[in-house]
């Protein structure tokens, strides 16, 4: 199973930056916790260093609906401003939010065609009479570049696989972020009240209890690993 979710401070001043960069390294250890896999595809930093606007992370492996049943919705951070101490407020809001019907891009080097042709351009007597030149083209979106740096073929067929394969994703990225553009217009308040979780103080404690028991069972299950291989 895979799911694409969005961390984001919405319109948020700065302080709901630094709860965005709080609540992804919680959100990470937790997927650690839980043995799912995860890779941060997209993150716009905030204003100041140590703060996040937003971020998007793959999640990968079994039971992430479960996990996320306890993460989607509104997040919420109780303490003072450390960046504005005379400010009044002592609540901020932060959203965590499911991208639906996004298709991971996969790459796969079986889905390029290559073609060679003689370089353009100087080069002496090799580059006008061998065709050392490569055209690769990915047939699954029909994006292709035309590389002839060096006088082997080999090697520029080598450097076309890696600059068509950073098109192809760079094109997948664009598509990704003006879809997450369109999630973000449709959270441009993130929605107070009724938070899934709820943090406090500066050193980011959690009020929220898991009563699953899933990080005990987890830790239960290596340590009898771990028993199980002494034995052996």
């Amino acid at each position: 199973m895979e799911k694409l979710i969005q961390i984001t401070s919405g319109r948020g001043p700065l302080e709901c930056q630094w709860v965005v960069s709080k609540v992804l390294k919680t959100f990470l250890e937790e997927l650690k916790d839980n043995t799912i896999d995860y890779e941060i595809i997209h993150r716009e930093n905030g204003d100041v260093n140590m703060t996040i606007k937003s971020v998007t992370v793959l999640l990968k492996g079994k039971n992430i609906k479960e996990f996320l049943e306890t993460w989607l919705g509104s997040i919420c951070w109780e303490g003072k401003s450390t960046f504005r101490k005379l400010h009044k407020r002592s609540k901020w809001f932060i959203g965590i939010f499911e991208l639906e019907n996004l298709e991971t891009a996969n790459f796969n080097e079986k889905d390029i065609r290559f073609q060679t042709a003689r370089s353009q351009g100087s080069g002496g007597q090799n580059v006008n009479k061998v065709n050392t030149a490569v055209r690769a083209t990915y047939i699954p979106t029909n994006e292709s570049v035309f590389v002839q740096d060096t006088r082997s073929q080999l090697n520029n067929k080598k450097l076309s696989i890696t600059r068509l394969k950073e098109k192809v994703m760079g094109t997948y990225i664009q598509q990704l972020e003006d879809r997450m553009k369109e999630t973000w217009n449709h959270h441009l308040q993130v929605e107070r009240g009724n938070p899934v979780r709820t943090f406090s103080g500066t050193d980011f404690k959690s009020n929220y209890q898991d009563k699953s028991f899933k990080k005990q069972r987890n830790i239960l299950k290596q340590k009898f690993k771990n028993y199980s291989n002494d034995l052996n």
